[in-house]
Formats: C-alpha cells, structure tokens, sequence
C-alpha cells in the first residue's frame, strides 16, 4: 500500500462496455468475485450459501426506492426536474431542482400527473443547493403515482417497468432511499430460503441512500472531503443478532456498503449497550462517516459488495475493509475477466484484513 494514499490511488480505467446496463435475467445469475484469498476466484452469486457457515450473520439494508425522479413546468412555460432527496417528517419535500431559470420562493410549479409543488425556500439555509417544497398531498403517494425510478447517471435509457421491479431489492419496507442498495440486489426468494436452510442468520438495518452516493471525491487529500448526510435506524433486535453471533463464534456478513456505513456508525459512534434486563435500544440518526483505509472495523467480518466508481467514496471503504492491495488486485481482475460493473452489475465478496 503506498505510504501516503491520495485521490488517484483510487483511480482506473474501466471500459464503457463493463457498465452494465441492465440487470442480470435473474437476480441471482449474475457473477460473484470471491476475493477473500491472495487469488481472487471466479464464482456465481447462487453459490454464496456454500460460503458461508451455520451460524453466521447477514445484514441487509431493507430501505426501499421511491420514484425521486419528477418532472413539471414553471409558470413561464419552463421545464423543471426535481430529484427528491428527502421527505421531511412534517411532510415537505428536501428535492435538488434542474431549470433553466431557478424558480423564487413562492413559486408554484405545476408537475406531471396533475399537482402542484410549491417553492419554499433553499435548503439547509438560504444558500443551499437544494430547495424545500411542500406536495398538495402527500409526497410518498404522488411519487408512486407519478414519479420516475431515480436510475443512477451512468444508466443511460429511461426508467421502465424492468426498472420498477429491479431496482429494488426483494424484502424493500422501508421508503427513503434514491439510489438502491445495489449489493442486496442480487438475493431472491430461492436464494434467501437457501442460506435459510445453510443456517445462515438475517438481520436487517435501514439508510435511505442519498444521491450525493454517486458524487466523485475532488480534493486530492482525501481528509477535506465532506460527506453527505444520510438517515439511519438500527432496530435493537439487529443489535442482539450481532452481539449473539459475535458471541458464538459466529461471522458478521454486511451486504452492501451502506450496511457497513450504518453498523460502523453506530458501533464508532454511538457504542450501545444493553439494559440491565439485556434488551438493546433502536438507535436512530444520521450519518456522514467517511471510511478510508486506516479504518478500523468494530463488528463485520465479511463484505458482500458490487464494483463501485473510480475515485468513489465507496471504492476507498472497500479498500479500508479488504487492503488497499486485494482491492486493486480484485479491481484489476474483474476487469480483465469482464465482469460487469456499478449498480446492476456483478458482486465480490471480501474478507476484513
């Protein structure tokens, strides 16, 4: 690993037609990168169960994709896209706004299917970069009516019914996010009932996955960035499932980086414990960890997760978790053996260095 890592120790050329583009026929068809070992190997995803042990723990991210993506027109007659980041819990709306002409506070823009959003100001304050609104009802129902799946910007055709089930993991409960949690993606039914039968553990938390999940690292010391915020729950009976696991030997298996953003949160930050009758709290808040290798992990011995962006916050946790070396081994590997990357791509499995 070199002595001192920098912004374009992270980078790599990835040919366009590795994108993938559209999921895999079945979820779990696509390819698994087992890249635990020195060699990295070349296996299905169908074949996870037969890695992991009785006993052992997987913990998923149930937040579920909301159709973010909604489109009207100002008064004048101009054109406006909203991205919805967030539904406040007195019900207005936090969305990043693309127009030619930003509209004033005040404004009220007539969107598609029929409604309307009023302008209430910039968020966080009056220099934000985001815009608050308020629905003419309640912003959940409309954008499952009217809105459009927030496909990543490296997806390039518009969102369709294929999108609507696929991009959005099986056991999906909770709406927040605008971005899926990409790595749990890969499970169905057949799946889970097969790691079931293994005696394989499930526990689950919930991030709602902002868009700023897809923004590139600019600065070359890694130490100024800033994250963005994201909102989180980690209900106590997750919390027990560690601690049992943890207890008996057992592994801790995070699906999908957001999984390990939570749990290191919570571990780094909040260090829970039990009451005296041994119940352990929901922990519920906000996150903006930056993992970079040093990092030292607190509770997750495995890493399922798909192939993330040059430069990515994302690709510098998975180098925290594996080794800086494995990751551009394991990276330079699935390249060569065209696996295929980002949000519908294929997965790999890593081991904690």
């Amino acid at each position: 690993m070199p002595a001192a890592l920098s912004l374009a120790d992270f980078d790599f050329e990835l040919p366009d037609a590795l994108i993938a583009q559209h999921p895999a026929p079945q979820r779990s068809a696509s390819r698994l990168l087992d890249a635990r070992g020195e060699v990295p190997v070349d296996r299905r995803f169908v074949d996870l169960p037969s890695l992991l042990l009785p006993g052992d723990l997987l913990v998923f991210n149930d937040t579920r994709v909301i159709r973010a993506r909604l489109f009207g027109t100002k008064a004048s007659g101009g054109a406006v896209e909203l991205l919805v980041e967030r539904v406040l819990d007195n019900g207005e709306v936090i969305a990043h706004m693309r127009a030619s002409r930003k509209p004033a506070r005040g404004a009220v823009l007539e969107m598609a299917g029929g409604f309307r959003a009023e302008v209430l100001g910039r968020w966080p304050d009056a220099e934000g970069s985001l815009f608050r609104l308020r629905f003419d009802d309640d912003a959940y129902v409309l954008m499952e009516r009217h809105g459009h799946v927030p496909l990543p910007p490296y997806i390039r055709h518009r969102d369709d019914d294929d999108d609507v089930r696929r991009y959005q993991t099986v056991f999906a409960r909770v709406p927040g996010s605008v971005a899926a949690p990409t790595a749990a993606l890969h499970f169905d039914q057949a799946l889970l009932d097969a790691l079931e039968a293994r005696g394989v553990h499930r526990a689950h938390v919930t991030l709602h996955v902002g868009s700023g999940t897809f923004l590139p690292v600019k600065v070359d010391d890694l130490a100024l960035h800033r994250m963005h915020s994201e909102r989180f729950e980690v209900p106590g009976e997750t919390l027990a499932a560690i601690a049992r696991t943890r207890a008996a030997g057992g592994r801790v298996i995070a699906v999908g980086t957001t999984t390990v953003r939570t749990l290191e949160t919570v571990a780094h930050r909040l260090a829970p414990e039990p009451d005296a009758q041994g119940v352990w709290p929901t922990l519920r808040g906000e996150t903006d960890i930056f993992i970079t290798p040093g990092h030292r992990f607190a509770w997750i011995d495995l890493l399922v997760t798909n192939f993330h962006l040059p430069r990515s916050t994302l690709l510098m946790l998975v180098a925290a978790f594996a080794g800086f070396d494995r990751m551009r081994v394991a990276y330079g590997h699935a390249v060569a053996q065209r696996y295929r990357f980002f949000s519908y791509g294929d997965a790999m499995l890593l081991q904690r260095m």
